[in-house]
């Protein structure tokens, strides 16, 4: 009988049982480095990774490549001019889930541009989703994650980005993979140039119509009310603030606001209360806002 390949999520978890029986709560953030080298050479000691490295990678985040001619085994290489820890951590998680997921259909390797991430419909794409749910588990197991903040905390910027140093990732993953397990109605918008770029709402939230879609759709802009709206009347680069239901999708909230001059982009989280109950949509929005995320179009994430 053929055995079935394991899926992401059991790679990350039989791998996270491991590192909690030897290191404990001292696990993170994970040594990605580590894991790569000591699991490839346990479990495949014929087709081992046995080189990672920072090089020079116009236009990519990060590979895996086989090894050259004669020799065996892969190597795993990132972009050594990417100035943010968390983008090359998340990098070095996913190129290990190309590894254990995809090496032996794939011997040629993996290189991605953003451009190769656009159509999430093609068979390459749907890969690319596979690495990244195991990064993202690998690095940020929810068991812990909800021992950092509940499913119905209203965790601030600052909240989620002591998660995100915790785990050595970027506050943009820390904060959609928060969305992922709480309970509470909240929403990520990522905007830029006063226009919403992509937006990413938790469950509940999608599920009372507390949402925004921009796939395929004409720009939509920032309230002007909203505190992403109105950077220049502000002296610190974060706030936040308590608004009506005439800024953000018509129902009142709290808004905590980033503004990144470093990547020219403005984050706003935004905390809806649990007592309004709207009708669920009749059709939800694509999931393009974590799609696109873990896409390792990792321009776009907050270091």
């Amino acid at each position: 009988m053929k055995i079935r390949p394991k899926s992401p999520h059991r790679w990350a978890s039989d791998i996270t049982a491991v590192l909690r029986t030897v290191y404990g709560a001292d696990r993170f953030p994970v040594d990605v480095k580590t894991v790569a080298r000591e699991i490839s050479h346990q479990k495949y000691p014929d087709d081992p990774i046995t080189m990672i490295r920072g090089k020079e990678l116009p236009g990519f985040e990060g590979a895996l490549v086989p090894a050259p001619p004669g020799k065996t085994g892969w190597g795993i290489l990132y972009n050594k001019a990417t100035d943010s820890s968390g983008r090359i951590n998340f990098t070095l998680g996913h190129e290990l889930g190309h590894y254990l997921l995809h090496r032996l259909d794939y011997p040629q390797g993996f290189q991605c541009t953003s451009e190769d991430m656009s159509n999430w419909d093609s068979e390459y794409g749907q890969l690319e989703q596979q690495a990244n749910t195991f990064a993202a588990d690998l690095l940020m197991p929810f068991d812990d994650f909800r021992g950092q903040i509940g499913v119905w905390d209203r965790p601030a910027l600052n909240d989620v980005g002591d998660c995100a140093a915790r785990y050595d990732v970027s506050l943009t993953a820390a904060l959609l993979r928060w969305l992922k397990y709480t309970s509470r109605r909240s929403v990520l918008v990522v905007s830029k140039d006063g226009f919403i770029l992509w937006a990413r709402s938790s469950k509940s939230a999608l599920k009372s119509g507390l949402y925004y879609k921009t796939r395929n759709r004409p720009p939509i802009e920032i309230p002007g009310s909203s505190l992403a709206a109105r950077r220049s009347l502000m002296v610190a680069h974060a706030g936040e603030a308590e608004h009506d239901r005439n800024v953000w999708l018509c129902t009142p909230c709290k808004e905590h606001v980033l503004f990144s001059d470093r990547y020219d982009l403005t984050l706003s989280l935004l905390h809806f209360d649990d007592r309004t109950v709207h009708p669920e949509p009749e059709e939800a929005p694509e999931e393009e806002a974590y799609d696109r995320m873990i896409s390792r179009n990792l321009q776009s994430w907050l270091g």
